[in-house]
């Protein structure tokens, strides 16, 4: 039998070609990532006589509709599809599982399954537990190859996930840079998609603005749901800080201001961070301490005293707070007694002050709003710091809440943006005034659903 393979374009080439254990492919539509995987499939399955593969969508009809229909056809008297199975059984003894993942449930079906090589199609539509469980199954004593293929677009529950391994290149303990590649693709690369549906590019670029640079541009810091939509982090506009929103860290002047803002969690990590205001009113994210309670991975147990101990250190020794009188904010749940001594009383131990910030969810977010609007020449309100990890790692991904439009989603690491509202809703501005008029500062709701579109 034959089973006839198309030309790849030279994206997907190199998808094919890749030996990494874990790779990705994507980053924006229409790249011609199901073929590719659909094809890297039966490649690995006719050359490795035995070798087990499985294939996973979020639903049934999303493999039904992406794979299956098309390898019934494209295997035809090379391999044996059973639907009961769901899995295609190769005359040399090699198998291609399908499942799909929608729910926490149907992770049960995988509880002890080894598998030689896994397919992750549209992998940030899957939650990070679910990819890691998935990444557990990727075990056997054999020779095969031992590789994870996630293909991508940015948005969705894994979005974060996805970023940190390929695109941040961050790693935990126990990963190795080596083992990771990121293949980007996009469609104009998938020259076979463009003749055969002309107008799909011109679709694309027809998209409202952050849908347009997530699909088309395969932009990893915009993407669909996100909440503060507006947040911009442009290298080529560093040096002018015209739109962006971060920048290079720099001296601070001894004449701006300097503030702290600070959240305190007791099963959630805390927040603490320094800004700087400029005589225009401008604030910058300076310095930042972030960490867990408690967490074993830190080898750190940041208790209340161990938190206002450090903040002490850093406000003595800095060279951008030393000596500085600094004005703090904070939740008003620290002064709350009702557990005995308040996590407030433990930082007037250390010579830690705070002011209740006012913590109305929606008005602060619509000051982050604000402050985050970029004017008609390009500069917003608010700066972070490129050294200020935590707010980076956090801010941009956070979502919308389900049930609350208004509101984003509280399950997320959401624990710099609260202490960062605290810090706006201390100093808040109007809307940021453009030729065209002002956005209407009586309207939050009519406000917050300008910033979803």
């Amino acid at each position: 039998m034959n089973c006839r393979i198309q030309r790849p374009n030279p994206r997907q080439e190199e998808f094919l070609r890749c030996e990494k254990k874990y790779i990705a492919f994507g980053g924006a539509r229409g790249g011609g990532k199901s073929w590719a995987v659909r094809t890297k499939a039966k490649l690995l399955a006719l050359r490795y006589a035995g070798i087990r593969l499985l294939l996973i969508r979020r639903t049934y009809q999303e493999l039904e509709n992406n794979h299956l229909r098309f390898l019934r056809a494209e295997l035809r008297g090379i391999a044996e599809y059973h639907a009961t199975a769901r899995q295609f059984r190769f005359m040399n003894g090699s198998v291609l599982d399908f499942g799909y993942c929608a729910c926490d449930s149907d992770l049960d079906r995988y509880q002890g399954a080894e598998y030689d090589v896994i397919f992750i199609d549209e992998a940030t539509q899957l939650r990070p537990e679910w990819l890691r469980q998935f990444a557990a199954c990727l075990r056997g004593v054999n020779a095969f190859p031992k590789r994870i293929y996630y293909t991508c677009n940015p948005g969705g529950p894994g979005h974060g996930y996805i970023k940190r391994l390929f695109i941040d290149k961050r790693y935990l303990p126990g990963e190795n840079r080596d083992d990771y590649a990121f293949i980007p693709a996009k469609v104009t690369d998938n020259t076979a998609l463009l003749r055969a549906q002309p107008d799909y590019l011109d679709q694309l670029k027809a998209l409202p603005q952050q849908l347009r640079l997530a699909w088309l541009e395969g932009r990893w810091d915009i993407f669909q749901g996100q909440f503060f939509s507006e947040f911009t982090d442009d290298p080529d506009h560093y040096a002018d800080r015209r739109f962006t929103h971060v920048i290079p860290p720099f001296d601070i002047p001894r004449e701006w201001r300097i503030y702290r803002s600070y959240d305190f969690g007791y099963a959630k990590p805390f927040s603490c961070a320094w800004w700087a205001v400029d005589f225009d009113g401008v604030i910058y994210r300076i310095l930042e301490l972030y960490g867990c309670t408690e967490n074993p991975d830190e080898g750190v147990r940041w208790t209340p005293e161990r938190q206002f101990r450090r903040i002490r250190e850093i406000e003595e020794n800095h060279p951008w707070l030393k000596g500085r009188d600094i004005q703090g904010v904070a939740d008003p749940a620290i002064w709350d007694t009702s557990r005995g001594e308040s996590i407030y009383e433990t930082a007037l131990h250390h010579r830690i002050y705070f002011q209740k910030g006012d913590n109305r969810r929606i008005s602060g977010w619509m000051q982050m709003h604000y402050r985050l609007s970029f004017d008609d020449e390009g500069y917003p309100m608010m700066y972070v710091f490129s050294t200020c990890r935590a707010f980076l790692r956090t801010v941009p991904l956070l979502l919308y809440s389900n049930t609350d439009p208004e509101d984003l989603d509280t399950h997320q690491e959401d624990h710099v943006a609260d202490e960062c509202r605290y810090f706006c809703m201390s100093r808040p501005i109007a809307p940021v005034r453009r030729s065209g008029g002002a956005l209407p500062a009586d309207d939050p709701l009519d406000l917050m659903k300008q910033a979803r579109r």
